[in-house]
């Protein structure tokens, strides 16, 4: 029994704290001046079947005291023609009605008193309804305030959840910036170390045009170097030029020495 009286309160506590995050104020103060509205039209309603009672009973009281002075007025006939009899059949009747009459009196005044509870009980709760009513609405207000500054006080620091959302996203969208930039940084000093080359083919222009240059500049200064070799070795000829071919051939054996060993067939001969 002690078990079960404890789920139930954990369950309770637990339903109390999901309708209290639901809950807003400003609904239940609605609800709750509603059901005094109801409260009140019910008091009214009241109050208008006592007042119609009363009127019917006051309407019944007249016919009857009409009715009275009728057998009155009839019985003071009947005297006047010395019919005792019929005189006194009139009387009996008005005081049939005199009964009647106290009993309706009675009747009445506690109609009449209840009447008047009713009118100072509406009094009543129609003040407190108005006051209610105001208070309702201040709160409300103040309700509201204090939600919107809350929320402006999240969003400025950046804690409710849309900004937080929004903040996360721009973080991720930062660090993917930061990612793309790092790469490209590391893939631009990898191409200029040479440690990568560019497969697609497609060269720096201005690299091109410098290697270019730079080859252009090899090539002349070899072309340079080549016509000052022949310029140099031109007055030789002249001067030996009496030589035989058979001095010629023999000095070119003599040149090159037997069993020496042979010249590096992928090297250029600069001579």
């Amino acid at each position: 029994m002690a078990i079960m009286k404890r789920v139930s309160e954990v369950f309770q506590a637990k339903a109390n704290k999901v309708l209290n995050k639901v809950e807003d104020p400003r609904d239940t103060l609605d609800l709750s001046y509603e059901k005094q509205l109801e409260q009140l039209q019910q008091v009214r309603r009241g109050l208008a079947d006592i007042a119609t009672a009363r009127k019917r009973i006051e309407l019944q009281a007249s016919q009857l005291k009409a009715s009275a002075q009728k057998l009155q007025d009839q019985a003071a006939a009947a005297l006047t023609q010395s019919n005792e009899d019929l005189a006194r059949e009139a009387l009996t009747r008005r005081a049939a009605i005199a009964t009647q009459l106290e009993g309706m009196k009675s009747q009445h005044d506690q109609l009449v008193e209840q009447e008047a509870h009713l009118v100072t009980t509406s009094q009543q709760l129609q003040s407190r309804v108005d006051a209610f009513r105001t208070q309702k609405e201040t709160m409300k207000a103040a309700y509201s305030a204090a939600q919107a500054q809350t929320q402006i006080g999240e969003a400025v620091a950046g804690i409710s959840k849309s900004m937080g959302d929004t903040g996360l996203a721009m973080q991720r969208a930062q660090d993917k910036i930061a990612d793309m930039q790092a790469r490209g940084s590391a893939m631009d000093e990898l191409l200029a170390s040479g440690a990568l080359t560019d497969l697609s083919g497609n060269s720096d222009a201005i690299q091109a045009q410098l290697d270019a240059a730079s080859q252009n500049s090899s090539v002349d200064a070899e072309l340079a170097q080549l016509k000052a070799k022949t310029a140099s070795a031109a007055p030789a000829a002249e001067i030996t030029g009496g030589e035989t071919d058979a001095q010629s051939q023999s000095n070119v054996v003599d040149a090159e020495p037997v069993g020496s060993a042979p010249s590096d067939p992928f090297a250029l001969d600069d001579k």
